[in-house]
């Protein structure tokens, strides 16, 4: 589930990653008879690991825009860091986790069919109005017949982070690739904006036919919008607050105060955790502390490629820490596997610290190596 959760959070949000995959955790925990909150703790660090850290999930790519990053070095680097992310949680999952006792509720629900994602049962259309004709109603037997085969439900996600990566390996001073037409087409194909509307044009090829309903406001675009417009808004006030701060005079104060203390890649993944402790949402932690430390990349001799890169994923793995009760997530993970707040505390505060301290460590190892 560790694993599962660490693929699937590249471009989903955790709290929808774990809605949709907690189902399946738990029965996957039935049928293997293993403690049911080292599986859940397991899935909620996995979707962590690669949310703070790797792009396309909107506060790393803000991040790296804001410090002008190169968006496929911070994928590589993100990808690293989360691999021992990922092994920390899933130590902690089976040596601590797994002594807690969590009740699960009746898995009778979970013998039932379980539909994809991309078609979801409803008694009524988005926004409550019922179905008018029968024609417009699911049809509930034939889902998983309706079911996108696998390559074509993972192409829209893989292909964009690969252009991305391919157009930094490409602009290696080596020119892996030439500097011909080949260099030329991966240089347009891996921009960002490129690699994820070509994204886009590919999930619409999902369903076996296209209907002018998916397209409507009450049908997959509609409810793409409605699902992106809190995330455009959260990451919007993040930019904004972070640009108050920099014209404040923090970025100044900090660099007086801590510029000579020698902090580097530490500084970063220090105020990202404070600010994420502080206020709960790890995206604006990220954004607010990209802003802060965007005037101090020089100072801290981070402001070549590989410096920036690594700057974005030491603020990714600082937002980690700590998941607590300002913080949605933590609602979502205790809510649906039935902890209580003290277990809440026990597993996922407890957790989301260990695994940002495990990324932070491993963050400051790299930048021994590599600087």
């Amino acid at each position: 589930m560790g694993i599962i959760g660490y693929i699937v959070s590249i471009p989903v949000f955790c709290d929808a990653g774990f809605v949709i995959l907690w189902p399946l955790a738990k029965s996957l925990s039935a049928r293997a008879k293993t403690s049911l909150a080292a599986t859940a703790v397991a899935l909620s660090l996995g979707l962590y690991a690669t949310h703070t850290m790797v792009p396309p999930t909107p506060g790393p790519v803000a991040a790296a825009g804001i410090l002008k990053a190169d968006l496929g070095l911070v994928i590589l680097w993100g990808l690293f860091v989360g691999i021992f992310a990922l092994a920390a949680a899933w130590v902690f999952s089976i040596k601590y986790a797994a002594r807690v006792d969590i009740k699960a509720e009746s898995e009778s629900s979970d013998a039932k069919v379980r539909l994809p994602p991309s078609q979801p049962l409803r008694r009524s259309r988005p926004g409550g109005v019922p179905w008018t004709t029968a024609s417009e109603q699911p049809d509930i037997e034939n889902i998983p017949a309706q079911a996108p085969s696998a390559f074509k439900s993972v192409i829209p996600i893989f292909l964009p982070i690969l252009l991305i990566v391919l157009r930094s390996v490409s602009d290696f001073p080596n020119h892996p690739f030439g500097q011909g037409g080949l260099a030329g087409f991966i240089e347009f194909a891996g921009q960002p904006v490129v690699a994820l509307l070509a994204g886009v044009f590919l999930a619409f090829l999902l369903p076996k036919k296209l209907t002018a309903q998916m397209l409507s406001p009450s049908g997959w675009v509609g409810e793409a919008v409605l699902a992106v417009a809190a995330i455009i808004i959260i990451t919007g006030c993040g930019g904004a607050f972070g640009k108050v701060l920099q014209n404040s005079g923090v970025s100044e104060f900090v660099a007086e105060r801590l510029g000579g203390k020698n902090l580097s890649i530490a500084l970063p993944f220090l105020m990202a955790a404070a600010l994420k402790t502080a206020q709960g949402s790890s995206t604006v932690a990220i954004i607010t502390t990209a802003g802060t430390m965007a005037p101090l990349i020089e100072s801290l001799g981070l402001a070549d490629p590989t410096g920036r890169a690594l700057t974005v994923v030491a603020i990714g793995a600082g937002s980690m820490m700590v998941s607590h009760a300002n913080d949605s997530y933590f609602w979502v993970v205790t809510g649906l596997s039935k902890m209580s707040v003290k277990q809440g505390y026990k597993l996922q505060t407890l957790g989301t610290l260990v695994q940002g301290i495990a990324a932070g460590f491993t963050l400051w190892i790299i930048s021994l190596i590599v600087r």
